[in-house]
């Protein structure tokens, strides 16, 4: 709020280690075609690192330069009168590319995102983001759900991730939202661990089972009887040097 980005410091590789960084971006606009005049209002993004969420995050609201029509109004709530108090792309374009860096961008429905960002970038007569970069995560629900909704708000419903403060889209709010269905398309925050914790799980489970079940095997006791001590030696006595009794006959 107030159009502040927050900023932290990045992380950079550290030693032999190389740690994968993802930024988990959403924009919001003025209308759907960049080529038509439409400009970005607001950008959200949140640093993964190893598919974890490290708590580092950019959040920028966009003076568009133009007026909102009342069809994207209806969609974010972002009136004319407060993004005019906001800064310019231009004013922060330095600072947004810096906070991305050469991280892979997870986008929803990236296309669209990417274009708008591209278009602001060509106003200032600046490099693109190469599309090569981005990760749709439009396109990897549809490969894994084919034919299943692939809407924000639906993916949400399908993990079970509680998006009922999102009454507006909101660019960070929407990234946020966006970060848990991306880990959870990968597999989970920690994949390894759940699965070790899953099989552990199974592992007591069948134990317990066995030892409850109807007419299943008591616990052997493990203490050796008389006879069998009896047998033992009589088996030490038919050896040489036994090392059982530590010293030789």
């Amino acid at each position: 709020p107030g159009g502040q980005a927050i900023v932290r410091p990045l992380i950079k590789e550290t030693g032999p280690k190389t740690l994968m960084r993802e930024i988990v971006l959403d924009t919001e606009t003025t209308g759907l075609n960049p080529l038509g005049g439409h400009r970005i209002v607001e950008i959200g993004c949140i640093e993964l690192v190893n598919h974890l969420a490290t708590g580092e995050t950019y959040h920028q609201y966009i003076n568009p330069e133009r007026d909102m029509p009342e069809e994207a109004f209806a969609v974010h709530g972002l009136s004319d009168d407060f993004l005019s108090k906001q800064p310019k792309f231009a004013q922060i374009a330095d600072v947004f590319l810096e906070f991305i860096g050469d991280a892979t961008l997870v986008i929803h429905n990236a296309q669209f995102d990417m274009g708008f960002i591209n278009a602001e970038l060509a106003r200032l007569e600046r490099p693109p983001v190469p599309m090569a970069r981005s990760i749709d995560t439009v396109q990897m629900v549809r490969k894994k759900f084919p034919g299943a909704q692939a809407s924000l708000d639906a993916l949400c419903r399908r993990f079970q991730i509680d998006n009922t403060v999102r009454e507006l889209h909101g660019a960070l709010l929407d990234a946020e939202l966006l970060a848990e269905v991306y880990l959870e398309l990968i597999g989970g925050r920690q994949p390894d661990l759940e699965l070790a914790e899953n099989a552990s799980a199974a592992a007591k489970t069948t134990i317990e089972e066995t030892a409850c079940a109807p007419g299943g095997r008591e616990p052997r006791p493990h203490a050796a009887s008389a006879e069998e001590l009896a047998a033992h030696e009589a088996f030490i006595d038919r050896l040489e040097n036994p090392v059982w009794r530590g010293v030789a006959d």
